[in-house]
């Protein structure tokens, strides 16, 4: 294989005969995504940097000639970049991301771009993570750790980093989607607790399944768990044990757990995010957790990623992780793959998925990566702006026929 040097990084080319030209601004997970590229014909170029590309790289890769770009949620697609990409005679991008806060879609509709993004498969390893970073926020994982290699550990003591309890305990979570509801019902199943919850509409699915528990623990003498939708925000801050918050992030998100609100928490409650960075205030959050040594928090995402607010990282009482919510080899390959359907489909002029079940593309969570039969439906699996571009749309039915 060669490679090429364009704004100052390697980029290295697979399938060089390709008719299209298609970049990947980064490394991505498994094999499956690469032959569905070169599958559509298209000439593969994937930077090698590990580093954020600026919009200038970007640029200067995309050059006088690109079909499509499939990139990141480190990076700004503003205006300026979807007119370098239309320039070049570029006709769709697509982030390798659930999130596309670091998308213009404004600005890629203008330019008559389809924005593409990777949705449901990420929902139970990022949930996962929610669960650990709860587990190591209450038990003092990483700083039990830490003593430990440090050769501090003499012997056992009755008092040596005692933890919260989580059995039985509230649990607090803003934005039952489905990353929210996952969490929500393996804290719950697994540790027997209430649950109060703020969605804009009550997420009667997950109601209905906390009701079948329920049932379920009548049934073995246990007392039943309590559940429902508050009112406010700020009757789940206050009445919780463990706020986890899994809400999109826009305006009235950024910023949600300021100082007023993290003050209404219990003082030795538990923060969960593995949402996004700035729906937290991060200076105030450090402020908070010197002046409250009992609260703790667990953070996948950072405001200003992937910069820490000052003092963050130097404190006991936060467990933080370098946003890895999603980091398993399933989630990061099947994700790969939508990125690459994305493309490939329209640059072979298919439809555009009307589902949010990513299923016949990438079969269960967990398999194989593969669809569950020998040709997944032929349509882009998710396009954000489909319908403004009025592109032609693909029903499930359709498509099973």
């Amino acid at each position: 294989m060669s490679t090429v040097q364009v704004g100052g990084v390697e980029w290295q080319i697979y399938n060089p005969q390709g008719k299209r030209r298609v970049l990947v601004t980064k490394k991505l997970v498994g094999d499956r995504w690469l032959r569905e590229l070169e599958n559509a014909d298209c000439r593969v170029e994937v930077c090698e940097s590990r580093e954020i590309l600026s919009n200038q790289q970007i640029a200067e890769a995309i050059g006088n000639r690109c079909d499509a770009v499939i990139g990141q949620l480190t990076e700004k697609w503003n205006d300026d970049l979807f007119g370098v990409l239309k320039k070049a005679g570029g006709v769709v991008y697509s982030n390798f991301a659930v999130g596309f806060d670091n998308i213009d879609i404004a600005a890629a509709t203008k330019h008559g771009i389809p924005v593409g993004n990777t949705p449901g498969v990420l929902t139970e390893a990022t949930a996962e993570m929610a669960v650990c970073l709860t587990y190591a926020a209450a038990r003092h994982l990483l700083e039990a750790n830490k003593y430990l290699v440090e050769g501090k550990y003499k012997s056992w003591l009755p008092d040596l980093f005692l933890g919260q309890q989580i059995y039985r305990k509230k649990l607090g979570v803003i934005g039952t989607g489905r990353i929210g509801s996952a969490y929500a019902l393996s804290m719950v199943r697994g540790n027997l607790m209430d649950i109060v919850y703020y969605d804009k509409f009550t997420n009667k699915k997950m109601e209905q399944q906390l009701e079948q528990f329920n049932q379920y623990l009548k049934e073995i003498g246990e007392k039943p768990i309590e559940y429902k939708n508050a009112a406010s925000m700020e009757q789940v801050i206050q009445e919780a044990d463990i706020v986890s918050l899994h809400p999109n992030l826009d305006s009235s998100t950024y910023h949600l757990m300021n100082a007023e609100r993290l003050q209404l928490m219990k003082p030795n409650a538990i923060l969960v995010n593995c949402a996004r960075g700035p729906i937290i205030d991060e200076a105030a959050l450090v402020e908070h957790c010197k002046q409250n040594p009992g609260f703790a928090a667990g953070l996948d995402v950072f405001e200003h990623e992937p910069a820490l607010a000052p003092g963050l990282k130097d404190l006991p009482n936060v467990v933080i992780v370098p946003h890895i919510a999603s980091a398993t080899f399933w989630t990061r390959s099947a994700m790969a793959t939508i990125a690459s359907l994305n493309i490939a489909s329209i640059l072979k002029g298919y439809p555009c998925w009307s589902s949010g079940d990513m299923t016949p593309f990438v079969g269960e969570p967990g398999g194989n990566g593969e669809p569950p039969s020998d040709v997944p439906p032929l349509a882009a699996p998710s396009i954000l702006n489909a319908k403004e571009l009025g592109l032609q749309s693909l029903q499930p039915s359709k498509a099973a026929l």
